[in-house]
């Protein structure tokens, strides 16, 4: 009995540790940050950043929002973008897609502000919402921005979002590495289509120093050799 009693207490300490091996700030860190590499993604809305104390807390890069449907350029993107890369972080820009806009002019948007550089990361396209427009031409639409960003990037894009839309309207995208948005779990549950994903959005509360306020913390699915593999070679 005392040695089944031993086994038990031991068996629950092993337990107790591996839970705590997933905690963050919210309790939903899925990995220690040895086995997965942390990022960040930022807007105007975290302000004025200080990209060497990001560095300095553990971060490996940033995804930066650069643009909005047709029009829309956040006005913090360069500033942002350069001051990351500064830094030493790893950078990439991510578009935020309006299903109700021209895609080809979304592209315009996107690609007249960001340029891109051997050692970045894939641009990204955000797919989140779906407007009041009809769905005709839906899949058609993000095909021809998907398209477009390959041939001007010469890299194979990224699509970012939640698992319920992607089940809903995107499931025949499941060809492009997936940056996918869940933060009630402790390990993401795939859209259907995709076979793993590459990046997980899992907290959008996260703190980090040099930053004031909340920002999304990230996990690429792989260690550094994996990581490297995913990174522009070359435009």
């Amino acid at each position: 009995m005392q040695l089944l009693k031993f086994s038990l207490i031991t068996a629950l300490a092993i337990f107790i540790s591996a839970c705590m091996s997933f905690t963050s700030s919210e309790g939903k860190t899925p990995l220690k940050s040895e086995q997965n590499l942390t990022g960040i993604d930022v807007s105007k809305y975290q302000g004025k950043i200080d990209f060497d104390k990001v560095k300095a807390a553990g971060i490996r890069y940033v995804f930066v929002r650069a643009t909005e449907g047709i029009t829309y350029q956040d006005a913090f993107f360069k500033q942002n973008l350069d001051e990351a890369r500064e830094a030493g972080l790893v950078i990439g820009a991510y578009h935020f897609y309006e299903t109700d806009d021209d895609p080809v002019s979304q592209l315009n948007n996107f690609t007249s502000l960001v340029t891109l550089q051997a050692g970045d990361l894939p641009p990204v396209v955000d797919i989140e919402k779906l407007h009041d427009n009809d769905q005709v031409d839906l899949t058609e639409n993000i095909q021809t921005y998907l398209d477009g960003l390959e041939q001007h990037y010469k890299t194979k894009p990224i699509i970012y979002s939640g698992k319920n839309f992607a089940n809903k309207y995107i499931t025949t995208f499941s060809d492009y590495p997936l940056w996918l948005a869940e933060y009630q779990s402790l390990y993401p549950t795939l859209p259907q289509g995709w076979n793993k994903w590459t990046f997980w959005q899992y907290s959008q509360t996260g703190k980090i120093d040099g930053i004031n306020g909340d920002v999304d913390i990230n996990r690429f699915n792989g260690q550094e050799n994996s990581f490297k593999k995913m990174l522009i070679k070359s435009l």
